[in-house]
């Protein structure tokens, strides 16, 4: 029996393959597809926890964090697959490594960090279990829900365009940004990326099954083509090289992977900096955690058409547990805190509907684990390109939106931009739940809003605010 067509029964069953349109063929690729598009995060998110020093000079090994990572990764998104059942994938949250990194060890362990993080995922939750995260995500109005998604769709594409170098940082005030070097597309991998995006796009547009995982492998080939060709290497090593990856066969595909830092958890930090100073850094984690997850699987719920009118998604409430169990098992890892991953719209885009995907995704990360130096092999560049083409995706969603009522059109406007513009989903549901908040109630419709939203928005001003509040506090 073809897997294009029909499931084997209890897989069928269990995940719900066919009652949601998709296919076993279909949970494969995508599965493999968004494994692809988060592969970098095995070496990215060592080369940001790795960079950290702490408050007594001691930094984390690249090598074990690289373990750690695809290890917790593997775990949480097969936990995720088989209990919640969506196809959303797991791995070390960006925002918060870098937090921990160039912020929370200046002032403690890592030990201690990580203990900070386990805290931090332990409240989340207690909050999913309770129902209170429930009823947070139920008080937010389906407008901001859908600008939710479009603004994940906008930052998943920037960070495609930023990633491939083919928008880069000017090192001037203004602008702050540009095209390429100096105006153009100048290096090669810049150039790749672009390729890989005309072929994905093209097979998309066409309908063409797997359009996106040929893309990256069509754009794969070309870029170990061309390195073979010219020797780029790495950005690190010369100008207009390879960001992350440098596609070219390793001498070795095997590696046994080194778990020291499993388990390396402190709560010193209380007695260390006291409980005040502790617990703030505990409230920007939970608040960034929190909304960022919020955000992502409320995009990508809507994004694979699993979402009902007011928004809510399949078996909600074991997600949001496992989200927060994420967190937790990143503490005790070292690897940070794990979340759900915009990065999974990709394996959506290309068919993904169930756990299915996730399980696939996951195994491919615990492989990962011991083939540290073939994933590699696909360049961050060639990665990037999927991203914009998903990014397009979800922003179709914004014909959805009430734009004739600027009450509604403001908030929204905010969310969406705030997200790529601060490099961070958390900063643009805060902004848009503050400006939902005051704009709707300056214009008379304040008993449509939730109390919980006005609690939430006060949250968020005190998260904006957590530098001077910091500073009173110390």
């Amino acid at each position: 029996m073809s897997t294009e067509t029909a499931a084997p029964g209890r897989l069928d069953r269990f995940f719900e393959i066919t009652a949601r349109g998709s296919t076993v063929g279909a949970e494969l690729r995508g599965g493999l597809v968004t494994f692809v598009a988060m592969a970098y995060i095995v070496i990215l998110n060592p080369i940001i926890l790795s960079a950290g020093t702490d408050v007594e000079g001691n930094t984390l090994d690249f090598a074990q964090l690289s373990a750690v990572t695809a290890l917790t990764a593997g775990l949480m998104t097969i936990l995720f697959g088989v209990v919640a059942r969506l196809p959303f994938a797991f791995a070390a949250g960006l925002g918060i490594n870098s937090f921990l990194a160039f912020s929370v060890v200046g002032e403690v362990t890592w030990p201690e960090a990580m203990g900070l993080v386990v805290i931090n995922g332990l409240l989340i939750v207690l909050m999913a279990a309770t129902g209170l995260r429930r009823m947070i995500f139920d008080a937010v109005p389906m407008q901001l829900k859908i600008s939710i998604t479009v603004g994940i769709g906008v930052f998943i594409a920037f960070i495609g365009l930023v990633n491939a170098g083919f928008v880069t940082a000017t090192g001037e005030q203004s602008p702050p940004v540009g095209l390429g070097v100096n105006g153009s597309v100048a290096t090669v991998p810049t150039l790749v990326f672009v390729i890989t995006l005309l072929i994905a796009g093209v097979l998309v547009a066409r309908k063409v099954k797997g359009g996106l995982l040929i893309g990256i492998l069509a754009g794969t080939v070309v870029a170990m083509v061309l390195e073979a060709i010219l020797h780029l290497g790495s950005s690190a090593d010369q100008e207009g090289g390879w960001s992350l990856a440098v596609p070219a066969l390793p001498s070795s595909l095997f590696s046994l992977p080194d778990l020291s830092l499993v388990g390396q958890v402190s709560f010193g930090s209380f007695g260390r900096i006291g409980a005040l100073a502790a617990m703030m850094l505990v409230f920007t984690l939970v608040f960034t955690n929190f909304f960022d997850a919020m955000g992502t699987m409320t995009g990508l719920s809507k994004e694979a058409g699993l979402a009902d009118d007011k928004g809510t998604f399949p078996r909600l409430k074991s997600a949001l547990i496992v989200e927060g169990v994420g967190a937790v098992a990143g503490g005790a890892t070292s690897g940070s805190s794990n979340t759900v991953f915009v990065e999974s719209g990709a394996g959506i885009g290309e068919g993904a509907r169930t756990g299915l995907a996730n399980v696939v995704t996951g195994a491919l990360f615990l492989l990962a684990m011991f083939l540290t130096p073939l994933t590699s092999i696909v360049p961050s560049e060639v990665a990037a390109a999927a991203l914009v083409v998903v990014g397009g995706m979800m922003m179709s969603q914004i014909r959805e939106i009430e734009w004739t009522d600027f009450s509604v059109t403001l908030p929204v406007f905010l969310t969406v931009v705030i997200m790529p513009l601060t490099y961070s989903i958390a900063n643009g549901i805060g902004a848009g739940f503050i400006a939902w908040v005051v704009v709707r109630t300056c214009a008379g419709k304040a008993r449509e809003i939730s109390p919980l939203l006005w609690i939430v928005a006060l949250g968020f001003l005190v998260f904006f605010a957590r530098g001077p509040i910091e500073a009173l506090l110390a």
